[in-house]
């Protein structure tokens, strides 16, 4: 299994669990539910966690930076994020009631009505709540940044190495059997076919606007260097492809480094910002959980207004801060989000999760071939003597 993708795996969950929830009985999707609420009760545990582990030791190493080029660096990628997600919620504000308006509210409301319910569950209390893993998470990322020292910053690295083996070792393979239980629950109560078409419908937007992100980005990087756009986002093109296959930005970064390099950016930006990039740059993310998110919310009858949106979105930016380097770290990190700040239930949470996996490699691409954009308009404010490309070309046109 897991030399199967994940995204093939997400794929199959979904369909055989359509084609079994139509067949079996009543007693076989108890079984699936059973299973599917201790995952859920698993994963609301180790969110706090999570938070802690991802963005503690982040804001740290960042805040060990080197100086003014790390302030514009995270600066960059942190507007360039916020933005995203701003764009992502009002193409979806607008298109959302057309493209699924024969979805209707009635169809899909309180879809936990019509599902089966476990037939026992194992509770599992978190040690702390979303908001505080934050507040402890912000306390103790800016207080080693500022004491500088090593025994906490090293034990915090090492915790992060604990969790991201949990996400990889036991949420991220048990995920597909868990989407599994979902949609086998929701085929058994009728609900799948609006499910399926909403799922279509959003992918093809988000895609959409993954690319529209990618061509303003990069203009605006050809702009500040009077470099063709469309250039500099084809010869990064490796790296958006080599994203597809990883789903890791972190995986990625020998190729982003190599080619953004070859655009013209001089080395000494480039070793610095693509690896920090990799890390706290998820414009794609952040436009797919942001439409994702609010395509459940649509089906679910809800809709929240941009300034109801904003500090979810705000929060993002910050939250996902040091995913680690496996498929669907942005999500599993958004998902205390999800649950404190819009009230997501345990189904709109699995209904989000399976929606964002499903597409997680177009949203880690956009992430990795942004980077080279945001390098780019790094290196124009840079101070930086060497010559990269850009410089040498313009001396040689005199």
């Amino acid at each position: 299994m897991r030399k199967i993708p994940l995204l093939v795996r997400i794929i199959l969950a979904i369909t055989l669990g359509i084609l079994i929830g139509l067949i079996v009985p009543e007693g076989a999707i108890e079984v699936f539910a059973t299973f599917t609420g201790i995952f859920n009760n698993f994963l609301i545990f180790v969110i706090p966690f999570i938070i802690l582990g991802f963005i503690a030791p982040g804001i740290a190493s960042m805040g060990r930076g080197a100086g003014k080029m790390l302030g514009v660096t995270a600066g960059l990628a942190y507007v360039s994020t916020i933005l995203a997600g701003i764009a992502a919620f009002f193409v979806s504000k607008n298109l959302f009631p057309v493209m699924l308006g024969s979805q209707t509210a009635d169809e899909m409301a309180n879809p936990e009505e019509s599902l089966v319910e476990a037939s026992f569950t194992i509770e599992m209390e978190p040690v702390m709540g979303v908001m505080a893993a934050l507040i402890l998470s912000f306390i103790l990322g800016v207080g080693m940044s500022a004491i500088k020292g090593d025994t906490l910053y090293n034990a915090m690295n090492e915790f992060r190495a604990i969790i991201h083996k949990v996400i990889e070792k036991i949420i991220i393979p048990l995920l597909p059997f868990h989407i599994f239980g979902v949609f086998a629950n929701m085929a058994h109560g009728g609900q799948v076919g609006t499910i399926l078409s909403v799922f279509s419908k959003v992918f093809v937007m988000i895609l959409i606007l993954h690319w529209v992100y990618l061509i303003s980005v990069y203009g605006i990087a050809g702009g500040l260097h009077r470099a063709n756009p469309l250039r500099l986002l084809k010869n990064l093109m490796p790296a958006y492809f080599t994203a597809l296959g990883t789903q890791s930005s972190a995986a990625t970064i020998p190729v982003t480094l190599k080619h953004t390099k070859q655009i013209g950016v001089k080395e000494r930006v480039a070793d610095f910002s693509v690896p920090l990039l990799a890390n706290v740059h998820l414009a794609g993310s952040t436009i797919t959980i942001t439409a994702c998110a609010m395509a459940v919310m649509f089906m679910q009858g809800q809709s929240l207004g941009f300034m109801e949106l904003l500090p979810f979105i705000l929060m993002l930016g910050i939250t996902m801060v040091s995913a680690p380097g496996v498929p669907g770290g942005a999500v599993m990190a958004a998902v205390g989000l999800l649950e404190s700040m819009l009230g997501f239930s345990s189904v709109m949470v699995s209904l989000m999760i399976a929606l964002y996996l499903a597409q997680d490699s177009f949203g880690t691409a956009t992430n990795v071939t942004g980077d080279g954009a945001i390098t780019s308009i790094v290196d124009h404010f840079s101070k930086d003597k060497e010559k990269g490309a850009y410089d040498i070309k313009k001396e040689q046109l005199g």
